[in-house]
């Protein structure tokens, strides 16, 4: 790594604030952070007690809560669309801001506002370290005053005031990795900028400097962290700072969009390392040392690790290893934007005890047809309704659920909804829920250590295969031994089923495009998740479009039984409270391969609730297989069902009858790389310029997705030149 990498200071154009972040009290979910700016001292200030560093500590954390960064863009703006995540559109020409289909350009305000709320956070970490690091309390001194030291007569380091520098350099590598991520090749300093002054730029410096500099940072920071059942999973551990290493490495070992510096127009080509098993076994050995520690396990259940989170209940010794800590009524917006939609049916009316929920980061409408059946994972995150608030005939509140039959389905894996009513913020709230987003995950670990042991040893080892294995079971009831037997036969299928557990197991945590990228599978899937919409449009106005076998074929299925074209054009459901399937639950058993919801065993049982229990929910039948008529009454009755009315809903009448094609929301979803028109032409998008879609082309033929995002163009015009966006930007 060239040495000044680590030295060069700066001010890059990219109108860093450096001011205070006010006078306020931080809440987080166990007690209330002192705030302190770091940006607040001078340039001579050095910490001369540890309450000062305490307060600085908290005032660097309170920056990566800000909305623009962690506190909803990084899971809601800027995660991209794939066959998991997606967000709908219906516009048919480019736009500055649609991210998520690979359309944009660097007017958008989004991207600068990411931008420069990342770089404040770098800017605040940067004066951190530096302070801490100038402080004569960085040692430890005896009863005498003088410093201690060991037995090569160097001074004693103070282990609290490493791990806050630690902890700073967590955030700083957080930051940086996600930059990287997100822009490719970007500005870069570990000295405060404003040593500078406002009129340095920054040079931008190859993406693989800045990711071996932040894993060299945290391998000199790591060995004096403390674990996370000492600091809680609210503060950054030696565990986090161990698996942010295995994920950057992970990351710089694979595969990345390169721009064509010869040529601003095209949009570069996938390209990895040449040591790239360097970063693999680095990989490897920091998510095997957070094994190793035995401090983190997967012993709650997968729906109760988030519905925990949504009840501010923070657990140091099991799935999460760091979560951010959002504060109530202040910051973070997890649960609002994710979960059903709960509004009042019009001005006059007032939701319940959990306020308005907004529901708009929805998972793709296909997503739960690609689980493996007796996954709990699918019946819990895949969220089929919503609800609204009104005014009954006695004059008090009513809820009333709703079935959602739309382009995409509600991620359930937070939500206001799943908090007590004795915790709920209250019915004239929106977001600032203050429930924490779980950054880093044990699971995450255990699979990227079975992801890089197989490619280093060209198949899996037995190590790997139980990591695998621990996140795989948590999911089923039996444990589905049949997946981990098929997965260990090659390398192959060995890769495909840690990348299909990722798939499963991360849905709305900004991993799954990330994924694909990282494995080069990423212009592939796209191809698929709009040739499935597609597909839908088309066969509701009578057309079958030929891709029928190859969407089934590739998504597991036999091309005789596949699911895509034996769509449930019609479902049946209606509305039930909580308790009525636990005393049902055998007749739920005899139906169990038509209703969604809910998960039983072979015994009748109910493995698996809703997660809020005063609201009621819908018992929706054939969810999954195709079906003209609704449920057989009488059966029902018989097995203890009270008679209810069905009501039907019509899904996947996605076709528009007036020029025979899908509708625009189908089309235009994926608008970047893959889109069609009014005529019903295919096209793929390679450099800027269409190419007609007709079959289904070689994985290496198709043109590289454009998920990397310009520089802001006010970061350009402050840069005075010095910055250049390519990737046909």
């Amino acid at each position: 790594m060239k040495q000044t990498i680590l030295k060069y200071a700066a001010y890059a154009a990219m109108a860093l604030p450096l001011g205070g972040v006010g006078g306020g009290l931080l809440t987080s979910c166990n007690d209330y952070l002192e705030v302190d700016a770091p940006s607040a001292y001078t340039e001579e200030f050095v910490f001369g007690q540890k309450t000062e560093v305490n307060r600085a500590l908290n005032g660097v954390y309170a920056q990566a809560l800000s909305s623009n960064l962690y506190g909803d863009a990084y899971f809601s703006r800027f995660t991209l669309n794939s066959d998991v995540d997606i967000q709908i559109s219906s516009a048919n020409a480019h736009s500055h801001t649609t991210y998520a289909r690979f359309d944009c350009d660097d007017q958008g305000g989004n991207i600068y506002s990411f931008w420069t709320a990342a770089y404040n956070l770098i800017e605040y970490c940067n004066k951190f370290i530096k302070s801490a690091n100038e402080s004569p309390i960085l040692y430890v001194k005896n009863s005498d005053g003088e410093y201690e030291t060991d037995e090569n007569g160097n001074r004693v380091l103070d282990s609290e005031m490493m791990q806050w520098i630690g902890e700073a350099k967590c955030l700083r590598a957080m930051a940086y990795h996600d930059l990287v991520v997100m822009f490719g090749d970007v500005p870069f300093t570990f000295d405060p900028a404003s040593e500078h002054g406002t009129d340095f730029t920054l040079p931008i410096y190859d993406r693989e400097e800045v990711q071996k500099a932040i894993i060299a940072d945290l391998q000199q920071a790591a060995p004096y962290m403390l674990s996370a059942n000492s600091v809680t999973v609210e503060r950054c551990s030696k565990e986090f700072a161990q698996a942010l290493i295995a994920r950057i490495a992970l990351t710089a070992g694979g595969y990345s969009l390169r721009p064509n510096k010869s040529d601003a127009k095209n949009y570069g080509t996938m390209e990895r390392p040449q040591n790239w098993q360097e970063y693999y076994r680095t990989a490897m050995a920091y998510a095997d040392s957070v094994i190793l520690s035995g401090t983190h396990k997967l012993s709650l259940s997968y729906q109760d690790v988030f519905v925990n989170e949504c009840n501010y209940q923070v657990i140091n010794n099991d799935d999460p290893i760091f979560e951010i800590p959002f504060a109530k009524e202040s910051t973070g917006n997890i649960g609002y934007v994710q979960g059903p939609t709960y509004s009042a049916n019009n001005e006059t009316e007032t939701v319940g005890p959990w306020g308005e929920c907004g529901g708009g980061n929805r998972l793709n409408a296909f997503y739960r047809f690609l689980f493996r059946n007796g996954d709990m994972r699918r019946e819990f995150v895949n969220g089929l309704w919503y609800y609204s608030a009104f005014t009954n005939s006695e004059g008090s509140r009513a809820d009333t659920v709703y079935i959602r039959s739309d382009y995409s389905v509600h991620n359930n894996k937070w939500s206001k909804l799943w908090t007590s009513e004795g915790s709920a913020l209250g019915a004239i709230t929106s977001g600032s829920t203050g429930i924490n987003y779980p950054y880093m995950r044990y699971a995450d670990v255990l699979l990227m250590y079975a992801e890089a042991a197989n490619e280093l040893n060209g198949g899996p080892t037995d190590k790997a295969i139980d990591c695998l294995q621990q996140v795989h079971r948590r999911a089923f009831e039996d444990g589905d031994p049949a997946f981990i037997t098929e997965a260990q036969a090659s390398k192959e299928t060995f890769q495909k089923a840690v990348m299909d557990e990722r798939k499963w197991e991360f849905a709305g945590e900004n991993s799954r495009w990330r994924d694909l990228v990282r494995t080069n599978t990423y212009a592939e899937e796209v191809m698929y998740s709009f040739l499935r919409y597609y597909s839908a449009g088309m066969q509701n106005v009578g057309s079958m479009t030929g891709f029928e076998d190859a969407i089934n074929e590739h998504d597991g299925y036999s091309t005789s039984a596949g699911y895509i074209d034996n769509l449930p054009e019609r479902i049946y459901y209606h509305q039930y409270s909580i308790d009525e399937p636990v005393a049902n639950g055998l007749a739920l058993l005899f139906f169990r391969d038509q209703y969604y919801g809910y998960t039983i065993n072979t015994a009748g049982n109910i493995l698996q609730k809703y997660p809020n229990q005063s609201l009621k929910s819908l018992r929706i039948y054939n969810a999954y297989k195709r079906a003209a008529s609704q449920p057989i009454t009488s059966q029902i009755t018989n097995f203890g069902f009270s008679a209810k009315a069905w009501n039907r809903a019509d899904f996947y009448q996605w076709g528009n009858a007036d020029n025979g094609t899908p509708r625009d929301q189908c089309k235009y979803s994926f608008y970047g790389f893959i889109r069609c028109d009014d005529g019903g032409n295919i096209w793929l998008i390679r450099n800027g310029v269409q190419e007609q879609f007709s079959n289904i082309p070689q994985t290496s033929e198709l043109p590289v997705v454009r998920y990397i995002l310009p520089y802001p163009n006010l970061a350009i015009q402050r840069s005075a030149g010095a910055y250049k966006n390519y990737y046909g930007y």
